[in-house]
């Protein structure tokens, strides 16, 4: 059986992002949104969520090129003077595998993201990465251990199949593949520790292009099972998101959301509240 969670990343982010999410959920195919604790707009995604009571919440926890929810003085090597993560990604990787003390911070980092979510009173859906940072194997323990002390049920594993993306007609290179098989520990960790898990994910090779000619065309190739196919919407041209993704389609995004022929294409619509207690 075929089921789909169509979900917004970075809610909170902008006001634009927002007011798409919400109008995309009222209006559109979204069903989940994964929310950002302590981004510009995180209080205005926070009153919009708490009158969508059928849009499935979810923690968007950021550690790499954003905001951290606790002060510098807090998480001192994790921070630029700024009280920001940098963008160094894989830098970052290697170095929590290897400091203890930075994974102390980290962990500290986490759980006070996970209680900014709690603090909210919003139900948590599910939880996921910006930039799919819990792909770490590291990181993934901790937001997983720390969760479930908030409530945690399932998480999503970003597994873009190549094969369906070979289909609609973009050729997977080898770093996709790899990506797609070392999600295998993700589920592997996730599994293990007894949260649920979706079994397939789009938006990574087009991610800030999930226009609607793909996803029509997507649509019908969706593998059995449930995927999760997120976006990364905006109601309107925002400054502020062409500075962070200046070769984001935003508000392309957002119209795919509300294209009634998409709409006619998906399968069931859920979300990971819905399927976990199915």
């Amino acid at each position: 059986m075929k089921r789909v969670i169509v979900s917004a990343d970075d809610f909170g982010l902008s006001d634009a992002v927002n007011e798409a999410v919400e109008i995309a959920h009222r209006a559109g195919v979204l069903t989940a949104a994964s929310l950002m604790m302590n981004a510009p707009a995180t209080a205005d995604a926070v009153r919009r969520a708490r009158h969508l009571p059928d849009l499935a919440i979810g923690l968007h926890l950021v550690l790499v090129d954003g905001p951290a929810v606790l002060p510098r003085a807090a998480i001192p090597s994790l921070l630029d003077a700024t009280g920001r993560f940098g963008a160094d990604q894989v830098r970052r990787g290697f170095a929590y595998s290897f400091l203890p003390s930075l994974r102390r911070q980290l962990a500290a980092e986490i759980e006070a993201q996970f209680a900014a979510f709690a603090a909210t009173g919003l139900v948590l859906d599910h939880a996921d990465a910006h930039k799919h940072m819990h792909l770490h194997p590291g990181i993934a323990r901790m937001m997983m251990t720390i969760g479930q002390r908030f409530g945690l049920r399932a998480v999503r594993i970003p597994a873009e199949p190549p094969s369906v993306l070979a289909a609609c007609g973009t050729a997977p290179g080898l770093g996709a593949r790899a990506l797609y098989r070392w999600s295998g520990v993700l589920r592997h960790l996730a599994r293990r520790a007894g949260l649920f898990v979706n079994d397939h994910a789009f938006g990574i090779a087009w991610s800030g292009h999930m226009t609607a000619a793909r996803l029509t065309r997507l649509a019908p190739l969706l593998p059995e099972g449930l995927s999760e196919i997120y976006f990364h919407p905006a109601s309107r041209r925002d400054d502020s998101l062409l500075a962070l993704m200046p070769d984001y389609e935003h508000e392309a995004e957002f119209h795919t959301l509300l294209d009634p022929n998409l709409a006619a294409a998906l399968p069931a619509r859920t979300t990971y509240g819905a399927e976990w207690r199915r």
